[in-house]
């Protein structure tokens, strides 16, 4: 309980409290009608012209959701994420009010990863590459160029990559979220000295999508980190530079072209072996390839036509026939994947459960870092036998909240 007012960093507080007001979506209106008080009180206290009462600090973190910890944590928020996210969110008006509590839960995330790693005296993974130039003129051979490069320094080849969130984590270090937003959003990007790399992905698009958008989020990454960026489906009405190279290195890196160029000509050779002709892929044999790079099937097609393996304007044709994917999927009997679309990472899980093992963490602090209930925490921590498996328990975020 917190007994003296007079110790708390007013500035520190100020900042906090109104991080924690905007991440849960509230206005000062709202929170001055839940105090009891007129709004321009709120305002002072936000701007730590006015000491907040112990009782008001409760209240508000009930109304926030968040524990006296964190409102009370040392130093402030970080206003360079919030910023430069507030200057890429301004010139699209039409999703403005819709990504503000978005673009303050994604940045609450990092802050609570950072301060996870704090608590756990865990180091954050910082492979980062150096930040690459994009170059005048060919943008897309310069993108692919460099998707290659990229994957000879993961160590993956030029085939599937199956864990792509997990390679991207785990080996480089970014922060990636799964987050519900505006369906037109594919993802944000956000960087900062101290909160490091970060991205949000938009939890409601399916596999494919999501896993094309966290690519896509990369190729940004390593030629423009400083730089925010929240991409909106078919915003740009002339695609500048830096989206063309994003969207280049995305194809590239999810689909290197001599990885495959090699299994479509293995199809392509298997087809006329079985039929003693001069072969030819079927569009069966094309979502089966798709499902094989796990991505989608336009987005194989599309490739294919760019790496000239079959006729340019394909994909315009099967859709003028109204060929339709998903009936298609069922017939060749493709399986379904298991959804993915858990919003935490599998290292910031573990590490909430290691705190909370080592008596670090309450119950209530690891249920609001795991975004549960206490009950689901309880559970969750439980299992078993107390050493829970953190994939399982990111896997089970989504379903079971």
């Amino acid at each position: 309980m917190i007994t003296d007012p007079n110790s708390i960093d007013a500035r520190h507080l100020a900042k906090w409290l109104q991080h924690a007001r905007k991440a849960a979506g509230k206005s000062q209106q709202e929170a001055a009608d839940f105090l009891k008080v007129a709004r321009t009180t709120v305002t002072a206290m936000e701007k730590g012209e006015r000491r907040v009462q112990p009782s008001e600090l409760v209240r508000l973190g009930q109304l926030y959701g968040r524990a006296l910890s964190e409102l009370l944590r040392a130093g402030e928020p970080d206003e360079s994420f919030a910023v430069q996210l507030r200057a890429a969110i301004a010139p699209h008006e039409d999703v403005t009010a819709e990504l503000q509590p978005v673009a303050a839960e994604f940045q609450q995330l990092c802050e609570d990863y950072v301060e996870i790693e704090r608590l756990t005296g865990s180091e954050p993974i910082r492979r980062y590459p150096h930040e690459r130039a994009i170059p005048r003129g060919e943008v897309e051979r310069a993108a692919e160029d460099l998707a290659v490069e990229e994957r000879q320094r993961l160590g993956v080849g030029d085939g599937p990559i199956a864990n792509l969130r997990d390679i991207l984590e785990q080996d480089v270090g970014i922060r990636i979220f799964f987050l519900p937003m505006p369906s037109r959003v594919d993802a944000m990007f956000a960087y900062s000295e101290r909160l490091g790399a970060c991205i949000a992905v938009n939890a409601k698009h399916p596999d494919e999508r999501r896993r094309n958008s966290i690519a896509h989020e990369y190729g940004h990454f390593l030629t423009s980190r400083r730089q925010s960026e929240i991409h909106l489906a078919n915003y740009f009405s002339r695609i500048p530079a830096s989206e063309r190279f994003a969207n280049a290195f995305a194809r590239s890196f999810l689909m290197p072209g001599p990885g495959l160029s090699r299994r479509f000509n293995e199809i392509k050779r298997a087809r006329a072996a079985a039929s003693n002709t001069a072969g030819g892929v079927t569009v069966a044999d094309l979502l089966t390839l798709a499902h094989y790079f796990f991505v989608s099937f336009e987005a194989l097609t599309r490739r294919l036509e760019e790496l000239r393996l079959v006729t340019s304007g394909t994909m315009d044709r099967l859709r003028q026939s109204r060929f339709a994917v998903r009936e298609a999927r069922a017939i060749v009997g493709l399986p379904e994947r298991p959804d993915s679309s858990s919003m935490l990472p599998v290292r910031y899980v573990y590490l909430a459960l290691q705190a909370y093992r080592d008596g670090i963490l309450s119950e209530g602090r690891l249920a609001r870092f795991l975004r549960v209930d206490r009950v689901m925490a309880r559970s969750l921590a439980l299992d078993s036998g107390g050493k829970a498996d953190a994939a399982t328990i990111a896997g089970a975020r989504i379903d079971r909240v």
